[in-house]
């Protein structure tokens, strides 16, 4: 019997045995640590051709993400990285639940930049709940963060309309964080991001403080999206992060993101310009189809935390399969999906299933986990 086969026989005999172990076990890893992976917001990248990058009024920066050193871990099958999953109904719960089952300690310095899904006002799945960003923030406040600021930029309405509609201006003055709609910020808050290897004609414009923060924390939601992207998890909750238009500039980054054949590989191409600090998915309803706003909403009840945006969306497609899906998001292996596979050559996470660790705690998660990796595998 074939490694591969015999370790996808086991994962899914595994019943209620923690999944890691029994995964882990057919392939010698290594711990995925900060230290030793993940290069800082400001490493360079040998693979991009032209690192340069453009801020108006600014003195220029290099702001690719990936690095030789983090690729090659990937190449050799040596990185694992660790996904908390709980299966719950209680979103608050769920969080906490899950930061705590990641063992996180990764946040650095004193200001985070926390991304929320804020597309529109509609309500979860289209766009983050209220009591997960609460939550979120009262275990940012926990982990010791000082300066949160919360920043987005709507798709489907005017960003500042959308947050006073989800009522984030009074949840801002009760939990003591800065509240940033993107599309207010002048011209030279902006830096443009261009390489030779992106699909983009002229880069991509993102918010300086995106560079300058210590750490980044981003929410996001589990569902499809009918507008080509196929589905909306972490890799595209970064489109948030990218301007309309900067200024009097001639490029309107979202018609040409949306108009464009290669719309999956451009947003997986924006989380080249960061490494998230913390990812957290609400899973606890999901639209299997449609999408981003509206959609066949099933409830899925689960709460997914992790640093790896590759690994939880590979999870959170999986997830999608689970409950039947749209046939572009059925179609081919999970890790054929074209967001995927253009994170993995960017070097933006794991390469394969066999790299992602799911931690659990309770046998309604062992369960449910135990799922999603046959499905990985299939």
């Amino acid at each position: 019997m074939k490694r591969r086969e015999f370790c996808r026989r086991l994962a899914i005999a595994g019943g209620t045995v923690a999944l890691a172990p029994l995964i882990n076990a057919c392939r010698p890893v290594a711990p995925l640590t900060r230290a030793n992976t993940v290069p800082s917001t400001k490493a360079s990248s040998d693979h991009i051709k032209d690192k340069s990058t453009v801020t108006p009024g600014a003195e220029p920066v290099s702001t690719l993400a990936s690095d030789a050193e983090y690729r090659a871990i990937i190449k050799d099958n040596s990185l694992v990285t660790k996904i908390a999953l709980v299966k719950t109904r209680d979103r608050s719960e769920g969080v906490r639940e899950a930061v705590r089952l990641l063992g996180f300690g990764g946040i650095r310095g004193d200001r985070v930049l926390l991304k929320p899904n804020l597309n529109s006002a509609d309500e979860s799945p289209g766009s983050t709940h209220v009591d997960t960003l609460s939550t979120l923030i009262g275990e940012l406040h926990e982990l010791g963060v000082g300066s949160i600021t919360v920043g987005d930029r709507s798709g489907m309405g005017h960003t500042r309309a959308v947050m006073q509609q989800k009522g984030l201006d009074q949840l801002a003055s009760d939990l003591g964080f800065e509240l940033v709609a993107f599309d207010e910020l002048e011209d030279e808050e902006w830096t443009v991001i261009r390489s030779n290897d992106l699909h983009w004609k002229d880069g991509f414009a993102v918010p300086r403080m995106l560079l300058d923060a210590d750490s980044v924390v981003q929410t996001c939601n589990l569902k499809t999206h009918q507008y080509g992207g196929h589905f909306t998890m972490a890799l595209k909750n970064s489109v948030g992060l990218v301007a309309k238009k900067v200024g009097n500039q001639g490029n309107d980054y979202m018609s040409e993101l949306h108009g464009s054949p290669y719309q999956r590989l451009m947003i997986a191409e924006i989380n080249s310009a960061y490494k998230p600090d913390l990812i957290v998915m609400d899973g606890i309803e999901a639209f299997v189809t449609g999408g981003p706003a509206s959609g066949r909403k099933v409830s899925s009840e689960v709460i997914l935390a992790g640093i790896d945006p590759v690994a939880i969306d590979a999870i959170g497609v999986a997830i999608l399969r689970i409950f039947g899906t749209t046939p572009e998001v059925s179609k081919g292996s999970v890790f054929d999906q074209e967001q995927i596979a253009r994170a993995v050559e960017l070097g933006l996470g794991v390469a394969s299933p066999d790299q992602i660790q799911l931690v659990t705690a309770g046998e309604g998660s062992e369960a449910f986990a135990t799922q999603i990796v046959s499905m990985l595998l299939s």
